[in-house]
This record gives structure tokens, C-alpha cells and sequence, in this order.
């Protein structure tokens, strides 16, 4: 967070929020007419756990993971159904594009270093068989409201939710403290 600048996290936000926003509540209108229609979000595993190093990003997307969990809600009457896709790496330009450092600090170096390592160590797979797995979603009956893309958040993403549950398990006694009991 120290290394981020604020313009660049405007900018994720304004990409990876706003403009998903804009283009979704354009589309409403047309889908309520009909009846019917499938939006589909392209969000992240980061959307879902966080990445030291990666916050802005991560911020944009846990903000559209939230609001297309209440537009899921919000149109399903309309027959409109919602699927976020969240991808694990994939061998894209993802990490030039979408990771932004304006203030580089010298005591993130090690950080830094554990970042580039582990994305050049790790077995992404090509983006090929992304459209045929869309099109599976949106010819569903009942597509989920979350999907994961690729083997890595299944495996990832169950042990942050589980470590969670553990925490909140291990700290009830405040939550119940903060009602004064």
C-alpha cells in the first residue's frame, strides 16, 4: 500500500469498477425488456484473497465481486442471471498490465523478489479453452453466481476460506464482547 500511488489505484478502480458499472447498467435496460440475459464478470481469485504487493488490484476486484453479488440479487426476478469468473493466473500480460508500483520503496525489495519468483515459477496455463468454458456457463440452466477458471483457486482459495472460519471460530468471544456480553 505504501508503494502505490494514488492515481494508479484510482485507475484500477475506475477500470475494473466503474467501467464494469457503466457497460452493466447500460445492458440492464435491454435485458429487463426481454426477459431475460447472462451478465458475465470477469473478476479474479484476488478477488477473493488478497496479494501483498497486489492491493489495488485486489481492491478493484473484491468491489466488483460485491456488487455483482447484490445485482445477482437484484435482477434475478427480471430473469437475469449473474456469473463472476474468477481466473487464477493464466499465461497473459497480467502482470505488466495490471500490477502498478508508482512509489517503489527499498524495504519491499524481498517482496518484490517472492513476486517475480513465484510468477515465473509457476506452470500458468494458455487462455484456449476460456471461451468454450464461457460459453459453457452461459448456455446453463442454472449457471453458479461464482466460478472458478483454472486448477489454482480450487486449490488456494478452499485454505483461505478455511484459515477464515478458523479465526472467526478462534475470536467469537470478541464478536460476542463488542454486543457487551
Amino acid at each position: 500500500m505504501e508503494e502505490l500511488g494514488e492515481q494508479e489505484l484510482r485507475d484500477q478502480l475506475e477500470t475494473n469498477v466503474f467501467g464494469v458499472f457503466q457497460v452493466t447498467q447500460a445492458v440492464l435496460l435491454v435485458l429487463r425488456a426481454q426477459g431475460s440475459g447472462h451478465i458475465v464478470q470477469i473478476s479474479s481469485v484476488m478477488g477473493l484473497a488478497a496479494v501483498g504487493g497486489m492491493g489495488g488490484y485486489s481492491a478493484s476486484k473484491w468491489a466488483l465481486e460485491a456488487l455483482s453479488e447484490a445485482l445477482s440479487q437484484e435482477v434475478a426476478a427480471f430473469g437475469i442471471k449473474v456469473t463472476v469468473i474468477e481466473p487464477g493466473g493464466f499465461a497473459t500480460d497480467f502482470a505488466n498490465s495490471s500490477v502498478f508500483t508508482a512509489h517503489r520503496q527499498d524495504a519491499y525489495d524481498p517482496l518484490h523478489a517472492a513476486l517475480t519468483e513465484r510468477g515465473a515459477t509457476a506452470q500458468m496455463p494458455g487462455a484456449e479453452g476460456v471461451g468454450g468454458a464461457i460459453l459453457q456457463l452461459v448456455d446453463a440452466e442454472e449457471p453458479p453466481l461464482r466460478v472458478f477458471f483454472g486448477e489454482q483457486p480450487t486449490q488456494w482459495i478452499p485454505a483461505v476460506y478455511q484459515q477464515r472460519l478458523e479465526t472467526w471460530a478462534e475470536w467469537a468471544h470478541v464478536s460476542k464482547a463488542a454486543e457487551g456480553k
